[in-house]
């Protein structure tokens, strides 16, 4: 990388503004944090530099870009996919055709910058991995916030996510309309199989988490007799694990 890419690729945190780049008010990530992971993606990429950039095209050269859906989807990301421009070109024009959660149709722009061609050419492909892969999760999400559009039912998140991309991937499921369970292991207590099994049994489990001062408590219970015994210990809520559509059903119904 040259002294100057270095330069140019410092744009302040307070440029990072989430928000005006089609972010929701709910992104998980300020000015400073955006920055830094955007840094550490781009470094990923680009290690000493884009050596077919630098061999091919001129240190001058100026292009303009845009980015385009190829179908239907959810937009998620795309405040992710604009600081990667900024922070290979501090002077780059870019423009906001859409916002995280809008449904877009194939064809549609989602975002245009103008710059160094060097400096695009460098951030396009984390800027689209970005912009792919949260539209694609908020996309399947809201596939099955469609499906039970008209009900009572709600559709929430796992934990089950990509090591150290959860607060973006929980993001990219509230862009498609789900809710989030549990952040974490710190923010709701949730016995599973594998306490049940280490304190004993249900009872024993529950009867600790109130002695530890727990007081809604969440079940996974993944046959009818642990909802009746869940249910008879008062337990707050149940998470129904591996049932099918039938024993959900009668999960519901006791």
């Amino acid at each position: 990388m040259t002294e100057t890419d270095s330069a140019r690729s410092e744009a302040p945190a307070e440029d990072f503004d989430a928000p005006a780049w089609g972010g929701r008010q709910d992104f998980p990530l300020d000015g400073g944090a955006l920055r830094r992971l955007l840094g550490e993606a781009l470094e990923e990429d680009l290690g000493p530099g884009d050596i077919t950039s630098e061999a091919v095209v001129p240190a001058d050269a100026r292009m303009t870009a845009v980015m385009r859906a190829r179908e239907d989807l959810v937009l998620a990301g795309l405040p992710l996919a604009a600081g990667c421009f900024r922070m290979r070109d501090q002077d780059a024009n870019i423009r906001v055709h859409a916002r995280d959660g809008d449904r877009i149709a194939a064809g549609a722009v989602v975002l245009e910058v103008a710059g160094a061609a060097r400096a695009i050419l460098e951030a396009e492909r984390t800027a689209l991995n970005f912009v792919c892969h949260l539209s694609g999760v908020a996309s399947l999400t809201r596939r099955f916030v469609d499906a039970v559009a008209g009900t009572r039912a709600r559709i929430l998140d796992t934990r089950k996510t990509l090591p150290l991309y959860r607060t973006l991937q929980k993001y990219a499921t509230r862009c498609g309309g789900a809710m989030n369970h549990r952040m974490g292991l710190h923010d709701a207590i949730m016995i599973k199989d594998n306490h049940i099994a280490a304190a004993g049994g249900l009872e024993a489990a529950v009867a600790a988490a109130r002695r530890a001062g727990h007081r809604n408590i969440e079940v996974e219970c993944d046959t009818l007799a642990q909802v009746r015994e869940a249910l008879a210990l008062g337990v707050e809520r149940l998470l129904l694990d591996n049932m099918t559509p039938d024993e959900l059903r009668q999960a519901v119904a006791i």
